[in-house]
């Protein structure tokens, strides 16, 4: 059953290390219960998770709870985004093994087989209280795991309801519900610390602070890192195609997603084309005044405006106080022409505006685009809109980042998409660039320890002069 709310009280009292024990024990059991499961059974699990969830009245239900929890967000489009994400990775992982032997490779006398990491602690994000946990479960399960979920305190409502949907999907099937649990309220640092102490393997998705405390904790850990994704159009992009995919992506649950453009350099010769083609889309163009009453108003006392970010157009307008065409925009764009802390325009927003640079040449736009990632950023990922792939080409062998996405609204490839190769997650490592121990989107091979087992092959001991004669030849011995 469920973790009841009597004994979620009791828990407030108790000390966070004996709390979380009693979870990471309990977990451990239901691992033991569910040890000798095969891939069958596991994947059955892995969509019982998936359903709970991708249910039309769950995810719906979700939705709008997620919303009036967090106050982020729309509910149409966390709807798309709880089925979508969770479709998408149970696609993914329908399609791998995680039981037993998951590759064989002959010819150098290796088997490989899987086996579980433990109990996994999973720290999720408030804009994404119900897709995050489900997510990471169903990962976590697909490895014969347990998870503990920590939900961050703003969505805390929601993701207790969206572990007790999965625990209910796992007691019809007859699996141990303990597979999947959830801190207790109240939720606090002292007690997420305590979790990523206790458990085996620490998954942080959400504020730098939980990725560096995760790393700090003494247990594995796998952290991801801050978006602020800069996109460039070029002067060979279909423009009104690009425009309509950047305002998708834009304004996609009012731009939660650390995916959302951020920035858009438009190299000049096109830069006033761009602009008409973005406007169409949706986009306003905010003159010198109305700049500086969204940059007064989105950041008070330096920080992000809790009134105005990811909410809708209408509402940020209005707090804005732009009128006029402004009250019908789909999303607000401001000029910039400076990066750093003294022009905080280039910094990720979390809200519908997107900063707008011009570049003089296409190194320009390069060069640009770096600035921004060394600001913020960095290692995450980077956009172009361009009919040269060699300008793509250039950025992924240029710039210092994981992901270089062409011609794709940023929100909907980067994370994974029915026409993205990038497997679906909600959880993108931006490598040592950020801190983080991963540079690719986070996957079930995450939650898998690999045994290696090695036979004898065929002698495979080239000469010496097949190794160092080239650097005999040109150094001497």
């Amino acid at each position: 059953m469920s973790q009841p709310a009597e004994a979620r009280a009791e828990a407030v009292e108790r000390d966070p290390g004996a709390v979380v024990g009693d979870l990471v024990r309990r977990g451990r059991a239901a691992m033991d219960a569910f040890a000798d499961s095969d891939q069958v059974r596991v994947d059955e699990a892995v969509t019982a998770l998936a359903w709970s969830l991708y249910k039309p009245e769950h995810a719906e239900a979700l939705a709008a709870m997620a919303v009036e929890d967090t106050g982020i967000g729309n509910a149409p489009d966390k709807v798309v985004k709880n089925q979508r994400k969770t479709f998408g990775t149970l696609r993914d992982l329908m399609r791998v093994k995680s039981v037993g032997v998951i590759e064989e490779r002959p010819e150098l006398g290796l088997v490989k087989y899987a086996k579980p990491v433990g109990v996994v602690g999973a720290v999720t994000p408030s804009t994404n209280p119900a897709a995050t946990p489900v997510n990471k479960a169903m990962m976590a399960l697909k490895g014969r795991n347990a998870i503990v979920i920590a939900p961050s305190p703003g969505g805390l409502a929601t993701t207790t309801r969206t572990v007790d949907l999965m625990r209910a999907e796992l007691r019809k099937i007859g699996a141990p519900e303990d597979l999947v649990q959830v801190l207790p309220p109240p939720v606090d640092k002292a007690l997420t610390n305590a979790l990523m102490a206790a458990c085996d393997l620490v998954v942080v998705t959400g504020s730098q602070n939980n990725v560096r405390n995760a790393y700090r904790s003494g247990t594995p850990a796998i952290g991801v890192g801050a978006g602020n994704v800069p996109v460039i159009i070029d002067s060979s992009a279909r423009l009104d195609e690009a425009a309509e995919k950047i305002r998708a992506s834009k304004c996609f649950d009012n731009a939660t997603s650390c995916s959302s453009e951020n920035s858009v350099i438009i190299v000049e010769d096109v830069y006033d084309a761009a602009i008409a083609a973005l406007e169409r889309a949706g986009g306003y163009l905010a003159d010198a005044a109305e700049k500086d009453m969204i940059r007064d108003t989105l950041w008070v006392n330096g920080k992000l405006n809790r009134k105005v970010i990811a909410k809708d157009p209408g509402v940020f307008a209005a707090e804005c106080g732009l009128d006029g065409g402004a009250r019908a925009a789909r999303f607000f764009m401001v000029e910039e022409t400076g990066v750093g802390p003294g022009y905080p325009f280039s910094d990720e927003k979390l809200a519908l505006v997107l900063t707008v640079y011009r570049a003089r040449t296409f190194d320009d736009a390069v060069d640009k685009v770096r600035a921004i990632m060394e600001f913020k950023g960095k290692g995450h990922s980077v956009g172009i809109h361009t009919g040269e792939m060699a300008q793509a080409r250039r950025l992924a062998e240029e710039l210092d980042t994981a992901r270089v996405l062409v011609n794709m609204a940023h929100t909907f490839g980067n994370g994974g998409g029915f026409d993205s190769g990038l497997n679906f997650t909600l959880s993108m490592g931006c490598g040592t660039w950020q801190g983080n121990s991963i540079s690719e989107n986070l996957n079930y091979r995450h939650f898998l320890n690999v045994t290696h087992l090695a036979v004898p092959i065929p002698e495979d001991r080239p000469r010496e002069e097949a190794l160092f004669g080239a650097y005999w030849e040109k150094y001497g011995k």
